[in-house]
This record gives structure tokens, C-alpha cells and sequence, in this order.
């Protein structure tokens, strides 16, 4: 099950409640996040490019977080973990999540039944589409299990280290290094 940790109503990071993934503590050693399926990396935001169109902008801003919490208060939803990002400057805001498939990311976008698709067809039904006072980006990147490396030094929990199912291993032996990591070598090569 997801819990979040925020500040003031924005959710800064959405993190597991495995015992584990729930701290903010460094673990004191450098670890590397496992997982034995594949998943998605998805990176979602959006741009303000006109301060003074508060009504253009101003509606998408205050949606976000009400979908991340939709989803992260139901355990079907197969998010696994999202992270809000602010920068470069403070027009952009964006999140980054991890999800089980990207089967699972299209269903939400497309369930009329949930928050994201009937703003998705307002934005491009009430001229918020053509108004270039927000922008609006997205990327999704589907990871097989064997194509990704991860480290953490002396870090809590972060990132796919912070998501639901991920467990955290250290990075030692096989894991020393990056190319260990991705399979490349034994780990016995230069970490620097």
C-alpha cells in the first residue's frame, strides 16, 4: 500500500509503507534498488508560460496532485511510487512515477471514471490547448527488468528505491559498480 509524506498540499514524494521504503533516515551504506519485473518510468509536468493567465493555468496546477492522491489512495491502481519535481525556476512542476506496466499508466489515462481523462478532454475542448499559457509534457520510458542500474549512498529511500515491490540490496560484489549492476562485468571493475 502507498503512503505520502508532504509539504504544505503539494505531495513532495509519495513513498511505500513497507518498513523499509518509509523512512527518511539514510540507510548508511551504498545500495542499489532491485526488481524482478520490468516497469514504466513515467515523467509528466507542466510549464507556465504566462503567470497573468491564472485561469488557464491555475486549474492544471491544482488538478495534479488531486490524481496522484486518487491514486495513490487505491492499492489497484498498479502506481508503484511518484516523486514531485520543481525546476528549472518555478514554472515548471512536474512528477516522476514508476508503474507496474504501461498497460496499467493508459487504463487510468483513458478511465473516464477518474480524474485524468475528463481534464485531459477539457484541456483540449476549452482552449487551454491553443492558449500557450501552459504547456503540458509527458514521457514514458518502459524498463525491461535487466536494463536499468540504480545507486544510493548513504541516501533514504529514493526513487525506484522508494517504489512498491522494489527491494533494496547492497551494492556490493556484482553491484560495486554500474556496468556489475547492468550485467556487464563481475563488479570487480573500477567504480571510479
Amino acid at each position: 500500500m502507498l503512503g505520502k509524506s508532504t509539504t504544505g498540499w503539494l505531495p513532495i514524494s509519495i513513498i511505500m509503507t513497507d518498513d523499509h521504503h518509509q523512512t527518511n533516515e539514510p540507510i548508511e551504506q551504498k545500495v542499489a534498488a532491485e526488481r524482478d519485473e520490468g516497469f514504466v518510468v513515467f515523467h509528466i509536468g507542466l510549464r507556465i508560460n504566462a503567470f497573468w493567465k491564472v485561469h488557464r493555468w491555475l486549474p492544471v496546477f491544482l488538478l495534479a496532485p488531486r490524481m496522484i492522491r486518487e491514486l495513490v489512495l487505491d492499492s489497484e491502481s498498479s502506481l508503484l511510487g511518484s516523486r514531485t519535481v520543481v525546476g528549472p525556476g518555478i514554472r515548471n512542476v512536474g512528477f516522476i512515477q514508476y508503474w507496474d506496466s504501461f498497460e496499467a499508466l493508459r487504463d487510468y489515462a483513458r478511465d473516464s471514471d477518474r480524474l485524468h481523462f475528463p481534464a485531459w478532454e477539457n484541456y483540449y475542448e476549452d482552449g487551454t490547448k491553443e492558449d500557450a499559457a501552459v504547456g503540458i509534457w509527458h514521457e514514458t520510458f518502459v524498463v525491461d527488468p535487466d536494463g536499468y542500474e540504480t545507486v544510493y549512498n548513504n541516501m533514504p529511500p529514493h526513487g525506484l528505491a522508494a517504489s512498491d515491490g522494489t527491494e533494496i540490496v547492497p551494492a556490493s560484489d556484482r553491484r560495486n559498480t554500474a556496468a556489475g549492476r547492468l550485467g556487464h562485468t563481475d563488479g570487480t571493475d573500477s567504480p571510479l
